[in-house]
């Protein structure tokens, strides 16, 4: 008989979203540009010449999306704060009506019984620091200091959640290395000094808080599992290499204050030795840690793959839209591993979710997403396996509260929970925000009914 699914009494059930792929109005109200605005006007960079110009125009329908929010149940909604907007050239001068605009936001959260989780870094870099060397410049981490400071002191008291970055491995292997993210860099020499400064501004970020804030803060990271392809030696060490490359390399620096061994292997002439100083600044104690999770991979070696000389192998399975292997159970895993690797810190799912095709909405409003509806329950039944074999896991944020602007995919793919028509931004509650309302309202115990 299968465990029955429980959750804790106090699980924290929300949505999460970024600046950049919902709020458009880059320029609004004596906001500045960021990377990610040049990046997407640049031609060939996006999906269709997309770019974030409008996108869920959340920057002038907050309200409605609040309204959207408390209709779905949600107890917790996790987003994050345009650098740009609030301080122009990333320094310096704070632009009031950009502060007010988050100020009024938090608000309105609470009003509505919804407890904001803040993201200080989510990819959107001011263009001014970018010009500065953005995460090339050590100096970028005292830039991020003063930059968490200003959001500290508005917010912190009505945000208790704070998190300093967002996927760090992204920023720097899209960014920096492969050049399919902005700001569209590719050199493996700069990849791992943009990881080290990233970590070195959350180091930053978390003494500021201590300094200041009276709450929580963390650091958000993308974990993938590693399987290996085969039972040889060398599939075992293409699994190592993979691990240390996209999980190890900045959780380890977080909870250790040391890098792992194979990135030395996997950089080789490329990677820096670093000052233990450095190391010691990226250790500070953090209060939890914010788990994004999408896929696993399956990998074998492959000497001339760079950096890590290993490639992903397809199964026979569900792939996403993304073509992300659907597999729930690596979840699980992960969990498990973070339990086991850094001492069963308190965990939220920050973002978990699947793009998958939509059908137009039906008459009615009605649009039924079968796809989605199951993979929601299957990584759900995940997370409560975990929390079953002792996971300290203590909140889920869906990704993504809304279709959104998908980074260079553009518009074309949605992960949404409402549907977006971006013509209109008329806002459609899918099947699977219907179910999760109902996951919600009975903290997951809907999970256990079976299907007639």
């Amino acid at each position: 008989m299968a465990q029955r699914v429980q959750f804790p009494a106090d699980f924290l059930w929300g949505a999460a979203t970024s600046a950049y792929q919902i709020e458009g109005s880059p320029l609004a109200d004596g906001a500045g540009p960021s990377i990610w605005q040049r990046f997407a006007h640049t031609p060939g960079m996006m999906h269709n010449d997309d770019h974030g110009d409008v996108a869920c125009d959340h920057y002038r329908l907050w309200k409605s999306d609040v309204a959207l929010m408390k209709q779905l149940g949600l107890k917790a909604y996790r987003f994050s704060i345009s650098w740009s907007r609030v301080l122009p050239e990333g320094k310096g001068r704070i632009n009031a009506a950009g502060l007010g605009f988050y100020d009024r936001l938090v608000d309105a959260l609470l009003e509505n019984g919804i407890e904001p989780l803040v993201t200080l870094f989510h990819w959107d870099l001011p263009a001014a620091l970018d010009d500065r060397g953005g995460w090339l410049n050590p100096d970028i981490a005292s830039w991020f200091a003063d930059y968490a400071q200003v959001m500290y002191k508005a917010l912190d008291g009505r945000v208790k959640k704070w998190a300093t970055l967002n996927e760090p491995w992204v920023v720097t292997d899209g960014g920096y290395l492969h050049g399919a993210l902005a700001p569209g860099h590719r050199s493996r020499f700069e990849a791992p000094i943009v990881s080290h400064q990233l970590l070195r501004a959350h180091g930053t970020a978390v003494q500021a808080y201590r300094a200041t804030g009276k709450h929580q803060i963390g650091i958000v990271v993308n974990l993938e599992p590693k399987y290996p392809a085969s039972q040889s030696q060398e599939d075992a060490a293409a699994v190592k290499r993979a691990d240390a490359y996209m999980n190890r390399q900045y959780l380890d620096p977080v909870y250790f204050g040391s890098y792992p061994e194979e990135l030395r292997e996997i950089f080789a002439e490329a990677w820096p030795e670093w000052p233990a100083a450095d190391l010691e600044l990226i250790k500070q104690p953090i209060d939890y840690l914010g788990v994004n999770y999408y896929t696993r991979n399956v990998t074998k070696h492959h000497a001339h793959n760079y950096p890590l000389k290993a490639a992903s192998v397809k199964q026979h399975a569900t792939y996403s839209e993304t073509g992300w292997e659907v597999f729930p159970q690596g979840l699980t895993d992960i969990l498990l591993w973070v339990k086991q690797r850094y001492g069963n810190p308190p965990v939220y799912i920050t973002e978990n979710g699947a793009a998958f095709y939509d059908p137009p909405v039906a008459e009615g409003g009605v649009l039924d997403d079968p796809l989605r509806v199951i993979y929601q329950k299957k990584h759900l039944v995940a997370v409560a396996n975990a929390i079953a074999q002792g996971c300290d896991v203590r909140g889920y944020m869906a990704w993504s509260l809304l279709d959104n602007l998908e980074w260079s995919h553009g518009f074309s793919k949605r992960f949404g929970i409402v549907h977006v028509d971006f013509a209109t931004q008329q806002r459609t509650i899918k099947a699977s925000g219907k179910h999760y309302a109902k996951v919600i309202a009975t903290n997951g115990a809907i999970l256990n009914e079976r299907a007639g």
